[in-house]
């Protein structure tokens, strides 16, 4: 495996690599539509142009994560995507604020085909309905959603492995790994991709701009890992990472690992996890695997 996972990571860092992800596809549509994510999003959809889209926090009313989305804008209205599994979420919690308002949310039988690489922007979209922004810290991208969107000419496929390699590499959260119901926005570092802090009113905005007025001063932030060891040794997702004996005073947990991958680049298993506050960067953690402790390397995101 790690062969050809070198081969396609290969061709993502030097020109343009196709991988098939797995994402969740909303319409919303009617004449409320743009009034009504207004109040619901934390991403200024007003400004966004027919064929843009922009990342977005869907919040609770106290102003934890029910969701990060991408917004895209087009002719009809607009087209919410967001991570496998958490479309249902996403729908149920738009329809309970959806109060006498002119508004329809639907799921979409829709596909997304991630491009990534140097290349992806020169690629041409084919029979896709949105060629969406999807670049990522050190890494430039485009995902195409659409019905039937094809793989275009001469771009190789390649594994969802590689886009987690990726993913993790540029320090990007994950619903269901790096987020959940109990996750505070700043936490993961996406406040200035998905937040609009000039636009008006919407749900949870409360503690987003208290936060915000305090200097982002959260419990828990986003950090990659650099563990030891080779593809076979990477530990499980949910490992307790502690202080490395070297150099530690108590044995406290800093944080607990929710997402691992081999990383070609690196020749190492890489990893993210939301590490306590009071861990100053770069440090040295154990994570504590089924048979063995693991030394890793805990850094800001992202890794390039």
């Amino acid at each position: 495996m790690t062969d050809e996972l070198t081969r396609e990571y290969e061709a993502v860092r030097s020109s343009v690599g196709a991988m098939w992800i797995d994402r969740d596809v909303l319409a919303v549509s009617g004449p409320d539509a743009e009034s009504f994510l207004q109040g619901q999003v934390t991403q200024d959809v007003v400004a966004l142009n027919v064929g843009a889209s922009a990342w977005s926090f869907v919040l609770q009313p106290h102003g934890k994560v029910d969701a990060l989305v991408r917004i895209s804008r087009t002719a009809d209205g607009y087209v919410i995507d967001t991570d496998s599994g958490f479309g249902a979420l996403v729908r149920d919690r738009l329809e309970r604020f959806k109060l006498r308002t002119k508004v329809e949310v639907e799921p979409l039988d829709w596909k997304v085909l991630a491009l990534r690489g140097p290349q992806s922007q020169s690629i041409d979209a084919g029979d896709a309905t949105i060629a969406a922004n999807a670049g990522w810290p050190g890494v430039i991208g485009v995902d195409l959603l659409g019905a039937k969107p094809d793989v275009p000419n001469g771009v190789k496929v390649c594994s969802q492995d590689v886009y987690e390699v990726l993913r993790i590499e540029s320090g990007v959260p994950q619903m269901g790994r790096e987020m959940d119901e109990k996750t505070i926005p700043a936490e993961v570092g996406m406040n200035a991709r998905t937040i609009s802090f000039t636009k008006g009113c919407y749900t949870g905005q409360e503690l987003v701009a208290r936060i915000d007025s305090r200097g982002n001063n959260v419990p828990r932030h986003l950090r990659c890992l650099i563990l030891e060891g080779s593809e076979d040794d990477a530990p499980a997702r949910g490992s307790h990472i502690v202080p490395s004996q070297r150099n530690a005073r108590s044995q406290k947990p800093m944080g607990v690992l929710s997402s691992v991958a081999y990383s070609p680049r690196l020749q190492a298993p890489v990893g993210l996890a939301l590490i306590r506050r009071d861990v100053i960067v770069p440090a040295e953690g154990t994570i504590e695997g089924d048979s063995r402790a693991i030394l890793c390397k805990i850094e800001a995101a992202p890794l390039l």
